[in-house]
């Protein structure tokens, strides 16, 4: 049997649950924190259960570890302060590692490089960033990302709308209300998909950005095992398999827009 084929039967013997209240510590689950609102990496399917890549990814490390698995539904703003109050136990939720947070807890190998960049009007005369800077442009930004704080410390004199989620930083671009949207690359071609007819995607990135897993600070044990099983993840092809399962389109489309893939 095939690595591939041992990784995938692992996963569908580990037990997953999904609870709405704080997790049990006294059994040996692997309880992983996530924002389900980030398709196609974290989010529900259409049977209303966890769905995507960060799902699979959590089943078949909880699976490479021999433990049950325990999924968490985590707002952005609580999923660090839930990691350090050890009610979940990683974050595998498409997190940028930063320095800033590195301050607070740890991270595993890089998985994904990814980078921010902008969703602008279909006939928006914007072509890049710099064409934002110094400006009295309107740019929406999803509280708390990675696109908020660089707008935040690079961009003076734009006004910066401060949103709650990406679908409506999206809207506010789509509707004239906002010139550019700031998020990550996978992000933007997904609204822009939504919103094809009235905005435009500038993939070229403003600066990459590599996403990795989530450790509680000081947890040595926890990041070799998980850096041990992200080495022999990529090795057994496995990320090219979720690729294809769930970003076939998105695959295709970055390589015939020039923009490379995002897994490590």
């Amino acid at each position: 049997m095939s690595v591939s084929r041992l990784f995938t039967l692992a996963s569908s013997l580990a037990l997953v649950f999904l609870s709405s209240c704080g997790p049990s510590r006294d059994d040996n689950a692997l309880v992983v924190g996530m924002e389900m609102a980030y398709p196609p990496f974290e989010m529900r399917g259409t049977d209303n259960q966890p769905d995507g890549i960060s799902v699979r990814m959590a089943e078949d490390l909880a699976a490479h570890l021999g433990r049950p698995l325990r999924l968490e539904d985590v707002a952005w703003d609580g999923i660090i302060p839930s990691l350090k109050s050890e009610k979940i136990d990683l974050i595998i939720s498409s997190m940028t590692r930063t320095d800033e947070r590195a301050e607070s807890i740890d991270f595993s190998d890089g998985y994904v490089t990814n980078g921010l960049c902008m969703l602008v009007a279909k006939d928006s005369k914007i072509e890049s960033v710099d064409d934002l800077q110094e400006s009295n442009a309107k740019v929406a930004v999803k509280l708390g990302t990675t696109g908020h704080t660089w707008a935040q410390g690079h961009l003076e004199g734009v006004e910066l709308v401060v949103l709650d989620e990406a679908s409506v930083c999206a809207l506010e671009v789509a509707q004239g209300k906002a010139d550019a949207f700031i998020y990550d690359q996978i992000s933007i071609y997904k609204q822009w998909q939504t919103h094809a007819e009235t905005t435009r995607p500038i993939l070229k990135p403003i600066r990459e950005e590599t996403w990795a897993i989530g450790i509680r600070k000081g947890d040595e044990e926890m990041r070799t095992q998980v850096n041990a099983w992200l080495s022999e993840y990529r090795a057994a092809g496995r990320f090219d398999e979720l690729a294809e399962r769930y970003m076939a389109a998105e695959k295709k489309s970055f390589e015939e827009m020039g923009v490379p893939f995002i897994f490590h």
